[in-house]
């Protein structure tokens, strides 16, 4: 089997490979191209396999180009182009960068920290199709390791997030990559016929693997957007007639919210399937997925670690559960208590997972290493159990489960139940900090346009359906939930955002 990218990458070659809206795509033919000459450039100044190459370029066409092509003879490192100065600083330093690759004549704070680290930056120009590009600068020299990648190279280093604590280096190797891409077109039945609009950023796994990678390895498109825009969302699906897109909740919601405006393009679209992943979809925003545009909509689970999928909801005609995140997509997966013993079914634990696609561990923290792995396991960090069929439901993050006073509160479980109010288009529960519970239940809630919903209404809603210890304390209304770099709904930390607690 093969297990590198670029080997993997066996799209007929007049095939679209990588697209853009308003734009002539790169072919799978073209893109081969491009990833031998990139890594012929980077071999001619000292660059090759292991060596690591930061990319700081807006989301679209030549960021997804430039790391399938990057990562064929050297180590991608995608960061965030919204960073400030420090952050670029902290990542670049963290990482070891040999290169850092920036657009040509693109204006980033990463370039002046590049430039003070002693690193050299190479200039991307575009080319003249979607996804083509000429690699500029750095000084002629001699790779230690030069050629095409090996499986067991490492391919893409990110970080996790690092809500709590220090950001941890997660390495994936070339087999990680392979297998997680296959892993996604099996699961979505994804062939050479089928393009994927991108609206995922391209400095996370999501946007990289799901949309991108699995496409490119089936043989078929991906149409790289410049990032979530709800406005021009409908534009794209009716010009570029996406057969799936992939998203997080929150754009999920957005994309909903624009829906009514947009049903004369819903009629016209060719979408086979919604996927969404990242974080917990609410039923009830799958069900409504369903109903306006008319396909399945695949709930899935991902993380960094796991490089990006581990269960899927499955595809018609076996059955998709709301509320789930499907089965066992990839690596295998059960259920732990914290002496490390395997649960049975049914029962209520940590998730775990092992598979070829799941990192071997950080770098370079052996702390962390020690906690997140055990018996051939790796620790997700996620609560949840597996029904009979092999579903896996979350209850949430470990640490994001609210503790009031010894009782332990699912944050999603009462996501689900404020949902059902007819007046709420979107919640967030998460822990509120009490002097003498330890945590109290507060919600943050968007209402529906035209909508109204007092605390008091909410909080009687809420008490028909879950224990009064559950029964969030805090309402908070806002016109906008506060989200994260790739869109995610934050719980750790929004307390103190909305200046609630102690």
């Amino acid at each position: 089997m093969t297990h590198t990218v670029l080997a993997l990458l066996r799209g007929a070659a007049d095939a679209p490979a990588i697209g853009a809206p308003d734009a002539q795509p790169l072919t799978h033919g073209g893109l081969r191209d491009l990833a031998h000459a990139t890594v012929a450039a980077l071999n001619a100044i000292g660059i090759g396999r292991g060596d690591r190459v930061a990319i700081v370029l807006p989301n679209g066409p030549q960021m997804a180009a430039s790391f399938i092509a990057i990562a064929a003879g050297a180590t991608t490192c995608p960061l965030n182009p919204a960073y400030r100065a420090d952050e670029f600083e902290f990542y670049l330093n963290d990482l070891n960068a040999k290169a850092l690759v920036v657009l040509a004549g693109g204006e980033t704070p990463a370039r002046a920290v590049a430039q003070k680290l002693g690193i050299p930056l190479l200039e991307l120009s575009p080319g003249a199709v979607a996804g083509a590009f000429t690699l500029s600068g750095g000084r002629p020299g001699t790779a230690a390791r030069p050629g095409l990648a090996e499986p067991d190279d490492v391919a893409l280093v990110l970080h996790t997030s690092g809500t709590t604590s220090r950001p941890k280096i997660v390495p994936l190797s070339q087999r990680n990559l392979c297998a997680s891409a296959r892993h996604i077109g099996t699961a979505l039945g994804l062939t050479a016929e089928d393009t994927c609009l991108n609206i995922m950023p391209l400095f996370h796994i999501h946007g990289l693997i799901a949309a991108t990678l699995s496409s490119l390895v089936a043989g078929g498109q991906v149409v790289a957007t410049p990032g979530f825009n709800a406005l021009k969302f409908f534009g794209w699906l009716d010009t570029e007639k996406p057969s799936w897109y992939t998203a997080v909740p929150t754009m999920h919601q957005a994309i909903l919210e624009r829906a009514k405006r947009n049903q004369e393009i819903i009629a016209r679209a060719r979408l086979r399937l919604i996927r969404s992943s990242s974080a917990s979809l609410p039923p009830q925003v799958m069900t409504e997925l369903e109903a306006v545009f008319g396909c399945p909509v695949l709930e899935s689970y991902g993380m960094t670690e796991a490089t990006h999928q581990m269960t899927s909801n499955p595809l018609p005609p076996r059955p998709r559960k709301p509320g789930s995140v499907g089965v066992a997509a990839g690596p295998e997966v059960a259920i732990m208590d914290e002496g490390g013993e395997i649960l049975p079914q049914g029962a209520l634990g940590e998730v775990v997972i092992r598979g070829p696609n799941v990192t071997l561990g950080y770098e370079n923290n052996p702390d962390a290493n020690l906690k997140g792995f055990a018996g051939g396991w790796f620790r997700t960090g996620d609560q949840g159990s597996l029904d009979a069929e092999g579903y896996l439901r979350i209850t949430g993050r470990l640490k994001e489960i609210i503790n009031r006073g010894g009782e332990k509160v699912s944050p999603l479980e009462v996501d689900e139940v404020l949902m059902d109010h007819p007046a709420v288009q979107q919640v967030v529960t998460f822990a509120v900090p009490h002097a003498k519970l330890g945590e109290e239940v507060g919600a943050a809630v968007v209402l529906r346009e035209g909508m109204a919903c007092t605390e008091h209404e909410l909080r009687e809603f809420a008490r028909q359906k879950l224990s009064d210890f559950k029964v969030p304390r805090h309402v908070v209304f806002l016109a906008e939930i506060p989200k994260g770099a790739t869109g995610k709904l934050q719980r750790i930390g929004l307390a103190a955002k909305l200046g609630l607690g102690e």
